[in-house]
């Protein structure tokens, strides 16, 4: 980075300041009170007005209006940008990206398609000279509506329940209703705006009834045409809808004679026909309602988990745990109310019992403390180059070499990594962002649960765990069996010495100096020199049952 070049010139000669500072900031940017939102990369048009306290990113560019423009210029925007006609156009100005479809695969219909959607064009958008404002504010009410009934913002004001998820569930499909609803009125309104209609054939703002998927006039329409062996399509099966060939006769008369004066004008005009189709409309794909409850519980029950009080002995200093214990204390805690209830809830198996929930709800939430317990060989490979590169940043940081004399180190893949999931929480340079820590093997004769620890701790207190781990196991375990604990200390250590040496001054305790002798006591109880620790590898698996595992990964029912 201190070697970049700008106009072809070193940036510390171009400016006059140093070159980790920014040089070019355009903090009127990111002010406003309001901007909108686009994707970049989608198979429809989804504009959101942003009320600030957000960033985007290049894959959400931004629409700035000129300084002091009201919301509602905002929302009277959003409603057109949002509207099928405006699909229509950007579809036909914009990139097709290809046939990338669901879940990765060949795209078979167009509305699967996915477009590049860029600021550059939507500067040539034509606006219509009319307003829809009172619709625009009106779907923005009722998304702001939906969005308090989220299974993620029910659980901030209250505690989960099977209650508090079903009146939310309902509440959720009302305001969807009508959402869609609105949404309907909104294309035909602006199709008027720009002259596909004589006249505007919408329903007056808040006089709609909900509606389902599948009882839009287009929808009615494409089923008609499939009944008829006119087309097929997967629209009805990949958004969980029901095809109805038949205007629904639940809803008002008035409604029902709009529909039907929308099905007269789609099939007789040409023009219609074209728009009201399903890659211009609105998708209103969304995950099952089931499913999106699990992931709030799980979000807020591992948030409760991660109390930092949890993991301190009574001293305050970390305590490492294994997942039975936890699970004891999930029954006992006052900060984890509710979460066994949650965990009920959450779980797939109806009365599994606190610990079996919890087993499996960790499993794939903690990844181990040691290298050789997270990466293959190919990756301990590249761990190695990494450990090159941060001693020679650490030599920079004291002026001993310059930025061009460290090396870059290689980026890891998932095929480095021993699990899925350990890739998952670690990425390309194998960045911590796991929510715990595991200790595999350390855990007591007596409980086959595994041993966990907090990932918030620093690298001393992740230093302080393990050799209270291994104080814990010394005296029923092998010491050769305790040898990775003391390499995971090991590793530790540069880190350690680079952020905690000195007096703490809420201990009193260097703890680089006290955790350096710790590991010299420790590798010479191994019978290791810690020169010799980083070469430790796992034994290698083996294939077969083994009932040790079984019983650590389903442990008992609990009564």
């Amino acid at each position: 980075m201190q070697l970049r070049k700008r106009f072809g010139r070193p940036v510390e000669e171009l400016q006059s300041h140093y070159w980790w500072e920014f040089g070019e900031l355009y903090p009127a940017k990111l002010r406003g009170q309001f901007r909108i939102a686009f994707a970049f990369v989608a198979t429809h048009n989804h504009f959101v007005l942003d009320r600030g306290g957000k960033v985007f990113k290049q894959s959400a560019p931004v629409i700035k209006l000129p300084e002091g423009a009201s919301e509602d210029e905002h929302l009277e925007l959003l409603g057109v940008l949002n509207s099928s006609t405006a699909c229509f156009w950007l579809k036909q100005n914009s990139h097709d990206k290809g046939n990338g479809g669901i879940g990765g695969g060949i795209a078979s219909e167009a509305w699967e398609r996915f477009f590049e959607y860029t600021g550059t064009t939507l500067k040539d958008f034509p606006l219509p000279a009319g307003s829809v404002l009172e619709r625009a504010r009106r779907v923005d009410q009722l998304a702001q509506e939906l969005a308090a009934v989220e299974p993620a913002a029910l659980l901030e004001g209250s505690s989960p329940s099977a209650e508090l998820f079903a009146r939310g569930e309902a509440e959720w499909e009302r305001i969807r209703g009508l959402m869609i609803a609105e949404q309907e009125e909104l294309d035909w309104q602006v199709y008027h705006l720009y002259g596909f209609t004589d006249s505007d054939l919408s329903l007056p703002v808040g006089e709609v009834p909900g509606i389902a998927l599948g009882e839009r006039a287009f929808e009615i329409h494409l089923a008609r045409r499939v009944q008829a062996g006119e087309a097929e399509t997967a629209w009805f099966d990949r958004h969980r809808s029901t095809p109805v060939t038949e205007i629904p006769a639940h809803l008002p008369a008035g409604y029902r004679d709009a529909v039907q004066r929308r099905l007269d004008l789609i099939a007789k005009d040409r023009s219609l026909e074209l728009l009201e189709r399903p890659e211009y409309k609105r998708r209103w794909s969304s995950v099952p309602w089931a499913d999106r409850v699990r992931s709030a519980l799980e979000s807020w029950i591992l948030d409760r988990l991660e109390t930092p009080e949890l993991w301190k002995d009574p001293n305050g200093y970390p305590q490492p745990q294994s997942i039975r214990h936890l699970a004891a204390k999930v029954e006992t805690a006052p900060q984890l109310a509710g979460v066994a209830e949650a965990l009920e809830l959450w779980s797939s198996k109806r009365q599994a019992g606190v610990l079996t929930n919890l087993v499996a709800l960790l499993q794939d939430e903690a990844v181990p403390y040691l290298a050789a317990l997270r990466l293959k060989d190919s990756g301990l490979r590249k761990f190695a180059e990494w450990q090159v590169t941060w001693d020679a940043q650490r030599a920079e940081d004291r002026g001993e070499i310059t930025t061009a004399q460290v090396p870059v180190p290689p980026k890891y893949t998932s095929a480095d990594f021993r699990k899925a999931s350990y890739w998952q929480a670690r990425g390309k340079l194998d960045v911590p962002k796991e929510r715990f820590i595991s200790y595999p093997g350390a855990s007591g004769p007596d409980d086959p649960t595994t041993m966990l620890g907090w990932a918030g701790w620093d690298h001393a207190e992740q230093g302080i765990a393990l050799v209270s781990l291994y104080d814990d196991r010394k005296d029923d375990t092998d010491p050769a069996q305790l040898v990775p604990l003391v390499a995971g200390l090991a590793e530790l250590m540069p880190w350690i010495r680079q952020w905690h040496s000195g007096m703490d001054a809420h201990s009193g305790i260097d703890w680089a100096d006290y955790l350096a002798g710790q590991l010299t006591s420790l590798a010479e109880r191994s019978g290791v020199a810690i020169a010799d620790l980083s070469a430790w590898r796992p034994a290698p698996a083996t294939r077969g049952r083994k009932r040790v595992a079984a019983a650590a990964t389903t442990p008992d029912k609990e009564s």
